[in-house]
């Protein structure tokens, strides 16, 4: 069964003076400040798109390598993935980075950077980002 997730944004004004609002509907679970300057410079306290796309894609590979792993016969004990997005003004999104690592007990580093490198090509989000580069840094700990 297919599911849809919301979330509404609202602006007010130039996008260089201007600001706005993000809210994640489906959850109920906040709603956030966002700015041209939070955005291109420093976050200030707000959030932007590239923190939400970076937010999305940590937790979908996250779950994807899981279930992988566990599909194979050998359950993480846990996975902690990072996701950095960078954003170029003047050019959008310019690349993804993931750091993952993860407790996999009886897994060899080999196996676990194939899986890895899987779970990078059959995550949905990095499936609905494949226009952008993404890196990926994975080891075992």
């Amino acid at each position: 069964m297919a599911t849809t997730r919301t979330a509404n944004a609202h602006w007010e004004g130039p996008l260089m003076g201007g600001q706005g609002t993000v809210s994640l509907d489906s959850s109920k679970t906040g709603t956030f400040d966002v700015t041209w300057p939070s955005r291109a410079e420093e976050p200030g306290g707000k959030t932007s798109p590239e923190e939400l796309i970076a937010a999305a894609h940590s937790t979908c590979y996250s779950m994807a390598l899981s279930h992988a792993l566990a599909g194979a016969g050998t359950p993480p004990e846990k996975v902690d993935t990072k996701a950095e997005v960078t954003f170029q003004p003047g050019e959008g999104i310019t690349g993804i980075h993931l750091t993952v690592r993860a407790g996999v007990p009886g897994l060899s580093a080999g196996d676990f950077e194939k899986a890895a490198q899987d779970a990078k090509a059959g995550c949905p989000v990095s499936k609905a980002l494949a226009g952008v580069k993404i890196t990926l840094d994975a080891a075992l700990v």
